[in-house]
């Protein structure tokens, strides 16, 4: 471990939470330079929905890699784009009725964000965005401005301008819709809230704690856009590709976004990757005005294209992430009856699904001990209170019931902990004061 304390950054956060060295990986397992094997309920923080080294998709890429296939080639037409392309538009956009063109950019999440918010400000002229409290939406000045941790916008350096925050479903209270105060807002001209040039929403916002939105508020959210011409941008990053239990995360709602951004686990095997999808009459850029080296990764397009191909082509896979979803609610709405009392809740959709511990300091221990115990699971939310299940869509029944079990392990010996030390058992009193 000398060589990372000594060379590298600072900046590192996982590896502090998981210390050690991993060296191999293959479906939902991870294992460290010992040989010591770790379920992966982290799955490069939702890039691995099919899992490790997907046997299915390393097959393709090696086959691609040993017929000299294109490696780098810019935004150059490629056999490989061209045939993820077709794939991506026969079998998932045509059979949801969707319309969108298809914009590759840098290969991060926060590189399609940046793009669409580009996009949406060139079109309608309009320098704002409308965000949401506990959204995430990338840590580049652009898609930081529209993120609400305060962690990630203090270490910008430079004012953040250029959004609005609004309530996100829920902030105010479940009897409050907030996208009435979004309406009258805008109806106001004296509200202090320009008109924007789009919103931009997560449908389960993953870093801000696993908060989901109610199919009708982001209908009614549609609705106020349309109302003030204002483009909607459904940041699918985290909860697309299957997470929620749709493809897309916004198909259960019935709405139809101008804009989508995708990334994490679109390439499938981990490769870098993220997209724009933009309805066409949209598709308003000049040549080259916005760029990058990295658009477009042809490796990427091959395991993309088999991801589509083994899981997408029909609703099996779809079904298969509903049922393992309403397992995970079972299992964590059981521990929360067990063990709650007050100092635990659980929020979620599809294998998207988070345990709410109120403390962070809590929520801390019990991923610890897990870990010790052979899982890792990480925590997000505002103070990491919230212990989220991001397993790969793939894992077994088996090793999904194995995982969770060691999570209520680890709960067990957390609460025990906490009520055998004199002051500790504050932690859930002090915490439900405030919740």
């Amino acid at each position: 471990m000398k060589v990372f304390d000594e060379i590298e950054s600072e900046v590192q956060s996982y590896a502090r939470s998981f210390p050690r060295v991993f060296n191999k990986a293959q479906g939902e397992f991870l294992y460290d330079e010992d040989g010591k094997q770790y379920l992966d309920f982290l799955a490069g923080a939702g890039t691995l929905n099919y899992g490790h080294n997907n046997p299915v998709f390393k097959r393709k890429l090696l086959e691609y890699i040993q017929a000299d296939g294109i490696t780098h080639g810019l935004d150059l037409h490629t056999k490989a784009k061209r045939e993820f392309l077709e794939t991506f538009y026969e079998k998932i956009l045509k059979p949801r009725n969707l319309d969108y063109v298809m914009q590759f950019t840098g290969p991060t999440g926060t590189n399609a964000v940046e793009a669409a918010l580009k996009l949406a400000r060139n079109i309608k002229g309009r320098e704002h965005v409308i965000a949401f409290t506990n959204g995430f939406h990338g840590v580049s000045l652009g898609a930081l401005a529209a993120t609400g941790n305060s962690h990630h916008r203090g270490a910008a350096g430079v004012s953040l301008s250029g959004t609005f925050r609004m309530p996100y479903d829920g902030y105010l209270g479940d009897d409050i819709d907030t996208t009435a105060y979004l309406e009258k807002v805008l109806s106001d001209s004296s509200s202090g809230v320009d008109l924007p040039a789009a919103v931009i929403v997560e449908t389960v916002q993953g870093e801000g704690g696993i908060n989901v939105a109610s199919f009708e508020w982001l209908r009614n959210l549609e609705v106020v856009c349309r109302r003030h011409d204002i483009l909607l941008i459904i940041d699918d990053i985290q909860a697309g590709c299957g997470r929620t239990g749709t493809y897309f995360s916004f198909e259960e709602a019935g709405i139809k976004p101008d804009i989508v951004t995708l990334s994490k686990s679109l390439g499938g095997y981990g490769t870098p990757f993220a997209v724009v999808l933009i309805k066409p009459e949209l598709d308003q850029w000049k040549p080259g005005e916005h760029n990058g080296t990295f658009r477009g990764n042809n490796f990427a397009f091959v395991t993309a294209k088999s991801a589509i191909d083994e899981y997408w082509s029909n609703n099996d896979f779809s079904e298969e992430i509903k049922r393992k979803g309403e397992y995970i609610a079972q299992r964590l709405a059981t521990i929360v009856e067990k063990y709650g009392e007050g100092n635990f809740t659980t929020r979620g959709r599809g294998m998207f699904q988070g345990l709410n511990c109120i403390n962070g300091n809590i929520a801390g221990k019990i991923t610890h001990n897990a870990f010790q115990n052979g899982l890792i699971i990480e925590t997000s939310g505002a103070d990491d209170q919230i212990v989220k299940f991001l397993c790969p869509l793939v894992t077994s029944d088996e090793n999904l019931k194995r995982g969770i079990d060691i999570v209520e392990q680890a709960i067990k010996e957390v609460c025990a902990k906490e009520d055998s030390i004199p002051g500790e058992s504050d932690y859930f009193d002090n915490a439900r004061m405030h919740a």
